[in-house]
This record gives C-alpha cells, sequence and structure tokens, in this order.
C-alpha cells in the first residue's frame, strides 16, 4: 500500500521524506513536477495572504547541503524511471515526468546556492539522459532579479532550455502590500521582468480570487493590465489561476476561488495585449 498518492489539492513537502525534493501534481504544468525546496525553514521574503505553506516566516535558507540535494534528485529520479513511485504514488492520468520546479517553502533565488544548485539539475538530468526532455522551471516572485548571481541562474536555466514563472499578483504597490505583504513597486517589478525575460523565457504567474467575497476590483485589474501592456513583447505568456488549496496565512477565511466565467473573462483582458493565457480555475 503507497504510503501517500499524490493529489493536485496537496502539495506536500514530505511525500518522499527528503529534505530537498518533492514531487507533486502540477495542474499548470500537466503532470508530475519535481519541485526542489530551497527554503526547507518555511522562510520567505514576502508574505502572500494566499500561501500554503505552514508556519511561514520572514527571511532567507539556511545553507544548502548541495551534496545532498544532488543524491536526492538522483534517487528520486531513479525511482520515477525505473521503480514503482509513478505507478503506486501518482494516479494514471497523470503518470509523466514534466519538469524539476525550483519552488519549495520561500523564495528559491534567495539562496546564495542558487546558481549552483541550477547546475547541479542540469548535471543530474544530464546522467539520466533527461537533459532537453524534461525542463527546469524556478517559480520566483522576482524581487531579488537585480543580483548578478541570480541572473547567473536565471541564464543558466535559459541556456539549458528552461523557463521562469515570475509571480505578479497585482499592478499597484498598494495591490502588492495587500496580496504579497512586499513593498514593491510596479515599476521595479517591470524592471525586473524585462531583466528576467532577457535570460530565459519568462511567464508571468497571477494568482487571483475574492477577498471578503468581493471580485478582484477594477482599479486594480486595471493597473494589472497597465503594467504588463508595454512588456507583453517580450513575455512568453500569463499563467492565470485561482485557489485551488486552502491558505494556510491568517487571511485564510477571507479568501474565496473565482469562478471559470470570470477567469476566462479576465483571461480575454490580458489576451487583448497580444499575450498567451493559461487559466487554471
Amino acid at each position: 500500500m503507497p504510503r501517500l498518492l499524490l493529489r493536485t489539492e496537496d502539495h506536500s513537502r514530505d511525500a518522499t521524506g527528503m529534505r530537498y525534493v518533492y514531487p507533486v501534481i502540477s495542474r499548470r504544468a500537466g503532470g508530475v513536477s519535481v519541485g526542489i525546496n530551497l527554503n526547507p525553514n518555511n522562510a520567505c521574503n514576502w508574505r502572500c495572504i494566499y500561501c500554503q505553506v505552514p508556519d511561514l516566516k520572514r527571511g532567507g535558507p539556511p545553507p544548502i547541503d548541495l551534496a545532498l540535494l544532488e543524491r536526492e534528485l538522483n534517487d528520486f529520479l531513479a525511482w520515477a524511471i525505473a521503480g514503482d513511485f509513478m505507478a503506486t504514488r501518482v494516479p494514471a492520468d497523470v503518470r509523466r515526468l514534466v519538469d524539476v520546479a525550483f519552488s519549495g517553502n520561500g523564495e528559491p533565488t534567495s539562496a546564495p546556492e542558487f546558481a549552483d544548485a541550477v547546475a547541479l539539475v542540469e548535471r543530474v538530468l544530464a546522467t539520466h539522459g533527461l537533459a532537453g526532455k524534461l525542463m527546469i522551471r524556478v517559480i520566483t516572485n522576482g524581487s531579488l532579479l537585480d543580483r548578478k548571481a541570480v541572473q547567473q541562474g536565471i541564464a543558466g536555466i535559459g541556456r539549458a532550455g528552461g523557463e521562469v514563472w515570475f509571480k505578479v499578483d497585482a499592478g499597484s504597490a498598494a495591490g502588492f502590500a495587500r496580496i504579497n505583504g512586499t513593498r514593491a513597486r510596479p515599476e521595479r517589478v517591470a524592471r525586473r521582468l524585462v531583466v528576467c525575460a532577457a535570460l530565459a523565457p519568462t511567464w508571468v504567474q497571477t494568482c487571483m480570487f475574492r477577498i471578503d467575497g468581493e471580485l478582484p476590483a477594477e482599479q486594480d485589474l486595471q493597473a494589472y493590465l497597465a503594467l504588463l501592456a508595454p512588456l507583453a513583447p517580450a513575455l512568453a505568456g500569463v499563467h492565470l489561476y485561482s485557489l485551488a488549496r486552502p491558505s494556510l496565512q491568517k487571511e485564510a477565511p477571507r479568501l474565496g476561488r473565482l469562478d471559470a466565467g470570470w477567469m476566462e473573462g479576465m483571461a480575454e483582458r490580458i489576451r487583448q495585449l497580444g499575450l498567451t493565457v493559461r487559466v487554471s480555475p
């Protein structure tokens, strides 16, 4: 009997008992995503009100044991490719590896070892004959794109044929403060998006939801569209999604999922900017 059957609604980091490597079913990627958690201490430089990380705290990650990360990734890929992991832990309709994704329990680019970890993943994928077959992704809030070391890691992902999912949940300073708990300003977010898109194919990843039963305000939607409009030619597209799993933050009771019709209407407004949009209501 399998210890845990993976589900879209549960992105538990302890599915394998490993420190850094955790498989999840990604509805946006469309299969089993091999997660790399560089923030095992649940620390992040942002505090998004919809975050599903338990005991989230402000801060950065502890030093990363790259040798352990390499062993875990090697072991998991061997288990997934030649062992019984897919047959015993994964529903039949999603039994495919789709990517290796730096995501985890905080901002992955905050780890000083981020660029080294990207190179490590490239090396391990090559060992298993998966170079160019299994995409490398990083899911990031983009706040540290001004750092040369972060740019180096993103560039490595780009050279490997991977891509970036860059979180943009608002278009105004007030929106970033309310949703992400950060002092980010739209002009800085736009500048970092441009830098990122020049290094690797970059998708904007946007979570929208009800707050206190209310739909997103029109002025907030217009600010979001205004931020994206001049950047559209440089971007790969937008992943637009609502809540699939409950928030574990104090605001959780205030948050609600948006219906598919509203989401598709918003997607069409984004498409009018010339952007490809993938919707996951």
